[in-house]
């Protein structure tokens, strides 16, 4: 479950992580143990099977990641390929990258042999031809460094299809299988005998040939291919070339997108649009069990090195797990991929979840600190029907109150010209820890809504909350809270409009509040107007011919005097609401204009020359504070800052505008990226940079006893006034944690590290506080004292006042006088009174 994207160094110090929190494009995913690892844009992703935790985040790519294996002669370590033309083997239970071996072309597939001891086999493009590929062997360096050359390929097959499902290994890696269009190759190791297939490609009575995916049966001579009809030809006697024979399964009523075979080859599974895994017995049609209603179309099927469990990979970027009895068990969901984000990126004020379209019909909460998704809310409230052509209702617009404690939703069908409108109103409840729907308003507009957001005045509370909803129908409505009348309803408030404004019969496109909300801008095609929103009259306009206004927004804290706005022409411009005058202008594209909601800068993206560039700025400085050219080649659509739950500490006065906020972007190909000053390694915890066993390993009753019983012996220490006594080794120095955590084969040689651990298990006498030295000097003259025999006393100190309570009994600290007096007693000889 992967996302497109690359971690790149990006020009000016920023690095950008593109596609890390939106992994919804992966080819494919293996189960080995207790950990599932699956590609992730640029990255390889470790997931605990048990605790459905990532646990480790394997980074070094510079591009896609098309491809990962487990080593078959070490299953602690693992293979991947990128379009970066590198293989990389890992160590993934550390997180540490073993070897690099660049390869050169774009590596599309990767497959690893056990019977292929320094080789393995992946898909390039072939030189010189657009659209054809090879499946090449390439020979892995063996040398000392960690970076290699793997520059010796040899060609395998030619004209083979560019998707790692396309290519399968035979029996014993004594051949390989691959498919394209209608064609099937074989080509025999050993004997260097290529077969080749082919059926016929005349689409008649619904059939259709198309190869679509190829698995090769573990223990028999057996090839099972998909097809774009829907059915499964399972292939045999395929070393000759006239004698072959298949037969065919059929259930899946589109094209069977993959296949994977059982570890014992008794069973069968494939998957579609369906979204229905398959399980076929003993290559019998008659014999066949179905999980239904997985929720998207099933892209991938890998099994787990054991057999005990397969997992699936669907087209809304979500991994199910799936037991071998074919009974569900989990599902990681990732951020999931919507047909078209119309509501845009907006943050939740409760939980800074980003909130957006995800499926058909319903809102997605996806918190960015755990790449996880919270929850899904259904909002259309009706059935989805997967039908081409097929005019249903969506989501199109989404605003949150201030406080987070009411949400506002426009749903409207496909259709283009008459288009049904629903303005709906929820209320988030503490008590279900959800939303629930308030109000549901049928054609708030005659024509869709453009734009609609909620009065920001969140420290006065709902009495001043009020929503403006802007539509083509050439007017922008104010809708505020009522006290509901009838006895008989649920709820004791509700929405309905108060006010209709309009300027000159104008499309409405844009609206927004100032910070203090007593203004409203809302603009009307070339012009943008702004009320007062107490008393809802016109104070004043600014026009920007030629082109209409394509986004508006407020300046906030110093800079709340000014309003900004782009044109879709080309212009980006700032007004003075003092003077009503232009303040300044630039001829810049401006297709995303967005504000951080904690401080002066704005971020504004323009697209141009196919690149999109950032700009951030302060409306009061006609310069920006920060400029990004070639920010990615990918059209950038959407933006939206969210706010840290702690400032970062940021040394260059250039990025302090990233301090309190971080920038995300969402492109035309839906890949969620971010800006940030620190590299990846710096980000990464050391937590997620390596596996702990301890980590993985099932919680028993004895050690959740053991725990439980340390905790409370810890807490009535604490409570008693026990003092607590840290052992000096559990703080072992930085440099016997790596010692004790790094790994063996990476290790410097035990004569370099043997005296760096000795001296840190030493104490050094100059970390002896100023007391302490004085309280050996004491000691030291008390010695001497007693060997004197000296009986002068000097005079009583005052004792020390600060008594500690334990189990309602006072203990009281003795003066040093009284303790040398006690100390005079203990070395009296009572021996004579034992004659007695």
């Amino acid at each position: 479950s992967s996302g497109p994207g690359s971690a790149r160094r990006c020009p000016r110090g920023l690095r950008l992580p593109r596609g890390a929190r939106a992994p919804w494009a992966a080819v494919t995913a293996f189960l080995p143990r207790r950990y599932l690892l699956y590609a992730s844009g640029d990255f390889v992703k470790v997931h605990s099977v048990n605790t459905e935790e990532t646990l480790g985040l394997l980074c070094g790519h510079a591009d896609l990641v098309t491809g990962i294996q487990l080593n078959p002669h070490n299953h602690m370590q693992l293979y991947s390929s990128s379009l970066d033309g590198t293989i990389k083997l890992w160590d993934f239970m550390d997180g540490i990258p073993i070897k690099t071996f660049t390869v050169g072309p774009k590596l599309l597939a990767l497959y690893a042999l056990a019977s292929a001891e320094d080789s393995v086999f992946v898909v390039i493009p072939k030189q010189g031809e657009r659209d054809t590929f090879q499946l090449v062997s390439v020979k892995l360096t063996k040398g000392a460094g960690q970076d290699l050359e793997g520059k010796e390929l040899s060609v395998v097959l030619d004209g083979v299809g560019a998707s790692p499902k396309q290519i399968a290994f035979g029996r014993e890696d004594s051949y390989v299988v691959s498919v394209k269009d209608v064609n099937l190759q074989v080509y025999f190791f050993k004997r260097k005998l290529l077969n080749r297939f082919s059926l016929n490609s005349a689409k008649t009575k619904g059939a259709d040939n198309r190869f679509s995916c190829v698995v090769c049966h573990p223990t028999e001579d057996c090839i099972a291919t998909g097809h774009a009809d829907g059915k499964i030809r399972l292939w045999r006697n395929f070393h000759h070339k006239k004698a072959y024979t298949y037969s065919a399964l059929h259930w899946h009523h589109d094209t069977v997108m993959d296949l994977a075979y059982s570890l014992e080859g008794t069973r069968l599974l494939s998957g579609g649009v369906e979204s229905v895994l398959v399980q076929w017995h003993n290559e019998s049609s008659c014999q066949k069990d179905f999980l239904p209603r997985l929720g998207s179309p099933i892209e991938c099927i890998s099994m787990s090195s054991d057999g005990v469990l397969c997992c699936t990979l669907h087209t809304d970027n979500r991994i199910t797990i799936i037991n071998s009895n074919l009974r569900f068990s989990r599902s990681i969901q990732g951020l999931i991929k919507s047909r078209d984000v119309k509501t845009g990126l907006v943050v939740d004020p409760r939980t800074k979840a980003l909130v957006l379209n995800g499926e058909p019909g319903h809102l997605q909460f996806y918190s960015l600190q755990s790449d996880q998704q919270l929850f899904s809310l259904d909002i259309v409230q009706r059935q989805y029907i997967h039908q081409a052509g097929l005019k249903q209702s969506d989501l199109v617009k989404v605003t949150f109150s201030a406080r987070g404690t009411w949400l506002a939703t426009v749903e409207e069908s496909e259709e283009v010209a008459d288009p049904e409108l629903q303005l709906k109103l929820w209320f988030y409840s503490e008590e279900t820890q959800s939303f629930a729907l308030n109000t549901r308003i049928n054609t708030p507009h005659d024509n869709h809504i453009t734009d609609m957001c909620f009065r920001d005045m969140g420290e006065l509370g709902d009495d001043s909350l009020i929503l403006v909803t802007a539509g083509r129908d050439c007017v922008f409505k104010v809708w505020v809270m009522v006290e509901d009348s009838d006895p008989e309803a649920h709820q004791s408030v509700s929405w309905s409009c108060d006010f209709v404004g309009s300027y000159h019969n104008y499309q409405a496109t844009n609206c927004c509040f100032s910070e203090d909300g007593s203004l409203l801008a809302v603009s009307f095609e070339e012009t943008v107007t702004v009320w007062d929103s107490h008393t809802w009259d016109l104070k004043c306009t600014f026009c920007h011919p030629p082109g209409n206004i394509r986004n508006i927004c407020f300046g906030r804290l110093t800079c709340s005097k000014y309003l900004i706005g782009a044109t879709d022409y080309g212009f980006l411009c700032c007004w003075n609401l003092l003077t009503c005058a232009l303040e300044w202008s630039a001829h810049l594209n401006i297709v995303v204009l967005q504000p951080d909601p904690l401080s002066e800068h704005i971020a504004a993206v323009s697209w141009l020359s196919k690149e999109s560039s950032l700009f951030v700025f302060k409306p009061s400085e006609p310069w920006p504070v920060y400029i990004q050219r070639n920010l990615c080649k990918e059209k950038i659509l959407l933006a939206v800052f969210v706010p840290r739950d702690e400032p970062e500490t940021i040394s260059s006065e250039k990025y302090l505008w990233l301090r309190k906020s971080q920038l995300f972007f969402l492109t035309d190909t839906q890949e969620l990226m971010t800006l940030s000053t620190k590299s990846l390694e710096e980000r990464l915890t050391p937590s997620s940079k390596q596996l702990a066993v301890e980590e993985s390993l099932p919680v028993t009753p004895f050690s959740v006893l053991l725990g439980k019983h340390r905790h409370q012996q810890a807490q009535e220490d604490i409570d008693l006034g026990k003092p607590v006594v840290h052992n000096k080794q559990e703080q072992a120095s930085p440099a016997v944690k790596e010692l004790l955590h790094t790994p063996a084969h990476v290790l410097p040689s035990a004569s370099f590290l043997c005296t760096i651990f000795i001296n840190s298990l030493l104490i050094s006498k100059e970390n002896k506080s100023a007391e302490e030295v004085a309280d050996e000097v004491e000691m030291e003259s008390e010695k001497a004292e007693d060997e004197s025999d000296e009986e002068d006393v000097t005079a009583m100190e005052q004792e020390d006042t600060s008594h500690m309570e334990l189990l309602g009994e006072m203990t009281c600290k003795l003066s040093k006088s009284q303790e040398k007096e006690l100390r005079k007693i203990r070395k009296m000889d009572f021996s004579w009174i034992s004659a007695f």
